[in-house]
Formats: structure tokens, sequence, C-alpha cells
């Protein structure tokens, strides 16, 4: 089982190909690419590989399938015998990314099948 451990959107994730992630809001167009450079950690078959902070030449590629928004988080604030009370609530701009494959040096050593792709794609429409 291959995995890898990035930072992307302000957070660190553990990523397999053939999976999709909702992470931080990032500049790019949903059905584009996107390269994540910023590799901690790579487990090939339990051959695993850390960076210090960063592995040089690792990648993660991924696509961009479609910008949405959070669930609702509700902020109450009351102070007690005061008769204020603030009710605010927030919902996290995300971005939803399908893993493609892992690559160390220029070679992938994880990709994902495209029956698996599709398969999950057609989950999270019908999750949501």
């Amino acid at each position: 089982m291959t995995y890898a451990i990035v930072e992307a959107g302000g957070t660190q994730i553990r990523v397999e190909p053939g999976r999709f992630y909702d992470i931080n809001l990032l500049a790019a167009d949903p059905e584009s690419s996107y390269t994540i450079d910023k590799v901690l950690l790579v487990n090939n078959d339990n051959e695993v590989t850390v960076g210090r902070p960063f592995i040089e030449g690792a990648t993660v590629e991924g696509t961009v399938m479609r910008h949405r928004r959070g669930k609702k988080v509700i902020v109450y604030k009351m102070q007690p015998k005061k008769k204020t009370r603030k009710k605010r609530g927030h919902r996290q701009e995300l971005t939803r990314l399908m893993i493609n494959s892992i690559s160390m040096n220029g070679s992938a050593i994880a990709a994902a099948d495209d029956n698996q792709a599709e398969t999950a794609e057609v989950e999270a429409t019908v999750a949501e």
C-alpha cells in the first residue's frame, strides 16, 4: 500500500492514489491538474522515505474536481447576567482534489486506476 503525507492548504494530509480529499481552497480551476511538491513522507510497500522537511524530487499529481463549501459551524458567545449574546456562522471554502499519482524523481511509484477514480467520483456525487 502506497501513500504519502503532503502539505496542502495549510494542513498535512495522508493521501493515496484513487481517492479524493477536501482541503482548503486552492487557486486552481475545476477539472484542471494540480501538483503538490511539498511531500513530507512517502511509504511505498513499507519502504519509508522521510524528508527534511520535504523530499527532493517527490510530487503528488491530482485533479481539482470542484470547489465547494464545508458544513456550517455555529459560534455562539454569551456573557451571563449581561444580556450580551452573539451568534455567528462560518462555512469554510474547500476544494475537492482527486489524487492521480505519487511520483519520486520523475517516475510514478503509484497511480490510480481509471475505474477506481470514476467510482470515487460517482460516490462523491451520490453522497452530496
